[in-house]
């Protein structure tokens, strides 16, 4: 089992409060939520009005498939246009057999 985490920061110039904030965030994490089947959340910053951070995971039998969906959301995400990209982190994890096998990998794309 392979497990991928991406955290992608966003910065939301036109946002006057925390109601647009929202919006944004739950227009990003319903998109992301249907087309991928991922877990989506707002996972920092929650009471910054200009910052966005949120998390996103999947799972899957081959890491090259699951780097391939988050890379897929990551440009889901810019390809929406609804705020800047500040930070994009990626992790993924190898389970074999259910106990770790010491394959982990993180990439930082900014």
């Amino acid at each position: 089992m392979v497990i991928g985490a991406l955290k992608i920061v966003l910065h939301i110039g036109n946002s006057g409060d925390l109601k647009n904030k929202r919006k944004i965030a739950r227009a990003i994490i319903d998109r992301v939520r249907s087309r991928f089947n991922a877990a989506a959340a707002e996972v920092g910053a929650n009471e910054l009005w200009q910052r966005l951070e949120l998390g996103f995971a999947v799972c899957g039998n081959e890491i090259t498939r699951v780097r391939e969906q988050l890379s897929n959301i990551r440009r889901q995400i810019e390809s929406l246009a609804l705020a800047d990209i500040v930070d994009v982190r990626m992790e993924i994890a190898n389970f074999k057999d259910m106990s770790w096998s010491g394959e982990y990998e993180t990439e930082n794309f900014l």
